[in-house]
């Protein structure tokens, strides 16, 4: 089992900017690719961004590229999601994910792939 706790959500106008932070404990051996889903109000989950635990290597959602940036703290089994330029369209329950797939694009792509999820943190983008 992998425990994943989320933090640095919160509310911020139009334009401005967030970040998420993940810290994973227990099996975190399994972890292959880590990263972020999000939910709007009324609709399904989507792929955010992901990170390859392994190589580092990142992928985006079209939505989010060139404004949000993933990393990680492999010493703290930690993930980070910087978010800028944020807009209305932002506004989410962000969700910290990982997968067992080392391939970041599959879990990016296929929720089916995600293992574990984190409990979610609130993003409001309002003015």
């Amino acid at each position: 089992q992998v425990q994943l706790v989320e933090s640095g959500g919160g509310s911020v106008q139009p334009g401005g900017s967030l970040r998420l932070s993940c810290a994973a404990s227990g099996d975190t051996y399994t972890i292959n690719s880590m990263g972020w889903y999000r939910q709007p109000p009324g609709k399904e989950r989507e792929a955010v961004a992901i990170i390859e635990t392994r190589g580092g290597r990142t992928v985006y959602a079209d939505s989010v590229k060139g404004r949000f940036t993933i990393s990680q703290d492999n010493v703290k089994n930690t993930v980070y999601l910087q978010m800028n330029s944020l807009n209305a369209g932002d506004t989410a329950m962000y969700f910290c994910v990982t997968c067992r797939t080392d391939q970041g694009d599959l879990c990016l792509q296929r929720i089916s792939r995600v293992t574990f999820w984190g409990q979610g943190t609130q993003v409001t983008v309002s003015s």
